[in-house]
């Protein structure tokens, strides 16, 4: 359902985020060269998305597959130009339906996501541009690759199967200052000449950009809270 909240503008909001945006990138001693704004679509309808889409925003992030599948191809006709970000779980055999409809995948964590994505990448002749998700806080109940298996995974990814793997993404524990997160997730990158960073959220996407975030995933700050 969508926010019973009937004041809220979409358009609005993507305004005001991307001012905030522009605002930490000012005050960050350095910066990524650009911070690109993902704004997340998950769960909201797709005439909560069309406002936004009309204020000519073009890059959008989604959880599910079947739900993109759903509301995006109509949308992706009605408005030319949209990049599609998948930032959640990916299933190993929802792996080809990721390919066709997704530009980006934020969430490639495992050899066995990686070996599906290889091979319908071949079946399907398109190649989305990937992230390898890092679980910098370890925790057990949350998707990624831990920090110390980053280095070998990336390799699996790059080298053995011919992924394009362009950054690293994380999500902080929710309990934890960010900060230590997203450092770490930028010192993993550098090593790799990895140049994307995908941190930062509706509360913490000002610190990322401070430690160099190239995509923020802006959600409930540009669409507002769901019931």
């Amino acid at each position: 359902m969508p926010s019973s909240d009937t004041s809220h503008s979409p358009a609005d909001a993507l305004a005001a985020t991307l001012a905030r945006i522009d605002a930490a990138r000012k005050t960050a001693l350095a910066p990524a060269p650009e911070t690109r704004l993902i704004a997340v679509s998950k769960t909201h309808a797709a005439e909560n998305i069309r406002p936004v889409l009309e204020a000519g925003h073009r890059i959008y992030g989604e959880n599910r597959v079947q739900e993109a599948k759903a509301k995006w191809p109509h949308l992706k006709t009605e408005f030319p130009g949209v990049e599609l970000h998948l930032i959640g779980p990916l299933q190993s055999n929802k792996a080809r339906e990721a390919i066709e409809l997704f530009d980006v995948i934020h969430s490639l964590d495992r050899p066995k996501l990686a070996q599906a994505l290889r091979t319908e990448i071949d079946r399907v002749g398109r190649a989305p541009a990937c992230f390898v998700q890092v679980n910098t806080g370890e925790e057990p109940q949350k998707a990624g690759v831990v920090p110390q298996d980053a280095p070998a995974f990336i390799a699996l990814c790059r080298e053995e199967l011919k992924l394009r793997v362009e950054g690293l993404m994380c999500i902080p524990p929710a309990d934890e200052p960010p900060a230590p997160h997203f450092a770490l997730l930028a010192k993993l990158a550098r090593p790799e000449g990895l140049r994307y960073l995908s941190m930062g959220m509706s509360a913490d996407f000002e610190i990322a950009i401070r430690f160099g975030a190239t995509h923020v995933r802006v959600g409930t700050a540009i669409f507002g809270e769901r019931e």
